[in-house]
């Protein structure tokens, strides 16, 4: 039961859509410019860094509000599996970003949702958020594509949960341990199924590259 309830918490608080809200409040829908996303990325490029800043922090922060939540409630008794539950909140939290019911089910693509999962999980290794910040920055400076950055970050950011479990960091049983893995795999495929587009661009060569203009495509 408890597992539910944290993917319901985390959907709650997924549904406050920080790209759309800043665009409602510059009259525009942002889903009807550029990308159609209402992400971080499509957001800097329809009203510059400012509200892209604003974006990537606002929807971030859900994902760490959604573990202090689930802290709250389930710390005391259950914490032996907290770190499952605090997983279990931040896949929620991407589907509500993702998939926001009142938006027709149209958000955004979950990176910096998942961020916010690996800045929650500070209290157990500081490793997550400064070797996720690492891999997306130079991911994308490298590439210079934001697409590539973001799925090197999922990919290495499941890739240190298998780690630091297998090294048993996070106290968990491996029943538990195994279920933690499968829902950040969950969640690295949901930004793999998001990015379908950008990966199918990539391949083509077609992918709008960081400072490119769109006329230049």
């Amino acid at each position: 039961m408890e597992r539910i309830i944290c993917i319901i918490i985390g959907y709650v608080m997924g549904l406050f859509q920080t790209g759309y809200l800043y665009g409602k409040l510059n009259h525009i829908d942002i889903r009807q410019h550029g990308s159609g996303n209402a992400g971080t990325t499509n957001i800097t490029r329809t009203l510059g860094k400012k509200a892209g800043i604003i974006t990537y922090i606002g929807d971030t922060l859900k994902s760490v509000v959604s573990a202090v939540i689930i802290h709250l409630l389930f710390g005391k008794g259950n914490s032996d599996i907290e770190f499952l539950l605090v997983i279990y909140g931040g896949l929620g939290v991407v589907l509500g970003h993702n998939f926001p019911f009142y938006l027709k089910f149209k958000g955004g693509k979950g990176i910096a949702a998942t961020s916010g999962v690996a800045l929650s999980l500070l209290p157990y290794n500081w490793v997550f958020p400064v070797f996720g910040f690492l891999t997306f920055t130079l991911g994308s400076l490298i590439t210079k594509y934001v697409s590539m950055g973001s799925l090197i970050f999922v990919t290495s950011f499941l890739i240190e949960i298998i780690i630091f479990g297998q090294l048993d960091y996070f106290g968990l049983s491996t029943n538990a341990l195994y279920e933690a893995y499968a829902i950040v795999f969950a969640i690295t495929l949901l930004a793999y199924i998001r990015h379908i587009a950008n990966i199918k661009r990539l391949l083509n060569g077609t992918e709008r590259k960081i400072g490119q203009k769109k006329t230049e495509i």
